[in-house]
């Protein structure tokens, strides 16, 4: 299926049914009062969110979602059908903002989240609740009120606790392939990622996180430049990012200033990305001068950079082990609220 994070969709709630006009009409009741039912709710337009879902391309074919309308009001007092409302399953991350003011009506990032995007309209009362002392036979009723309709743009950002980051071709979707069972694209060329490709990584027996292997970025990404900035608001839903590094670049380019690159795109993106716990990873230390670039790494950054070889396999277990350290270190994101249904 294929990746899509954003879209805009026209959303509207049912109308309401009419209320009804009625007298009761029986064989001894000369003079029957009124009996006209109300009518029933409009349907509503609700999102839930769905944890098997990853993209938004199910709603991209469709550009309306209307809930049914709730039925007219009849006699002898009974009440209009109410109308079904219509349920849209959306992945979690979902955000969902208003198109005409754009403003941001809901940030769907627990699962199971219900929430009523366009509510159905009011059902119309029947005669029967206009009777009064001084009307007896009333023959006012109300019409259904129309449901909410509105444009909505929808945009995900994916939730993951470990965002893999790093210039095209560092060997992150190879290092997703070995921690997890993820099986993005591999190649040798740019840009082989052309979407996010999220793995769930074990880490013991009770210990378990996802891993988002996020596009390359380049030079220039917050401007538009190369495929980055399609994808630089997934790294914010992240909680710790890995920093792919290639210690050993085939293109002769230095692997501390291919790291700062990345650095200053996080830091011009803004979104708190550079504020983010980071784990430096040197990728492809089999290759010749690697190990030279690794203590390079180290001394001008001051960290402790885990030299990892993802092709080999070799010193995996130590980077999943910072990994699941770092997120344990982090207190749980927020929730959005509980898990019921809320009106928007």
């Amino acid at each position: 299926m294929r990746f899509v994070d954003q879209t805009t969709i026209y959303v509207k709630g049912g109308d309401g049914g009419d209320g009804a006009v009625s007298f009761r009409r029986e064989k001894y009741v000369p003079r029957g009062g009124p009996d006209g039912g109300d009518g029933g709710r409009g349907g509503s337009v609700i999102f839930r969110t769905e944890p098997q879902l990853t993209t938004l391309m199910d709603l991209v074919s469709r550009a309306e979602f209307r809930a049914a309308d709730g039925g007219a009001g009849a006699g002898r007092n009974r009440h209009g059908a109410n109308g079904e409302d219509l349920l849209i399953r959306v992945p979690v991350g979902t955000q969902v903002f208003d198109e005409g003011t754009g403003i941001m009506l809901a940030d769907l990032t627990e699962p199971g989240r219900t929430v009523a995007v366009a509510r159905g309209g009011r059902g119309g009362r029947g005669n029967a609740r206009f009777k009064s002392s001084v009307n007896q036979a009333p023959r006012k009723f109300e019409p259904g009120r129309p449901g909410r309709e509105r444009r909505l743009r929808l945009e995900l950002k994916l939730m993951a606790d470990v965002g893999l980051v790093g210039l095209p071709n560092a060997g992150k979707s190879t290092l997703l392939t070995r921690i997890s069972a993820a099986h993005p694209k591999i190649a040798a060329y740019p840009f082989t990622t052309l979407e996010p490709v999220v793995g769930i990584v074990e880490a013991g027996a009770y210990r378990r996180f996802v891993v988002a292997d996020l596009p390359g970025l380049i030079r220039g990404a917050h401007e538009g430049k190369g495929l980055g900035d399609e994808f630089l608001r997934h790294v914010e839903r992240t909680r710790v990012l890995v920093h792919v590094v290639d210690a050993a670049p085939a293109d002769g380019t230095d692997p501390l200033e291919n790291y700062r690159a990345i650095r200053q795109e996080l830091v011009s993106h803004g979104a708190g990305l550079a504020a983010k716990p980071e784990v430096v990873a040197a990728n492809k230390t089999d290759r010749p001068g690697a190990d030279e670039n690794v203590r390079r790494l180290e001394d001008a950054l001051s960290v402790d950079v885990l030299p990892i070889s993802a092709l080999a396999a070799v010193g995996l277990e130590p980077l999943i082990a910072r990994m699941a350290d770092a997120i344990g270190g982090l207190a749980d994101p927020p929730a959005d609220g509980p898990a019921d249904r809320k009106t928007l």
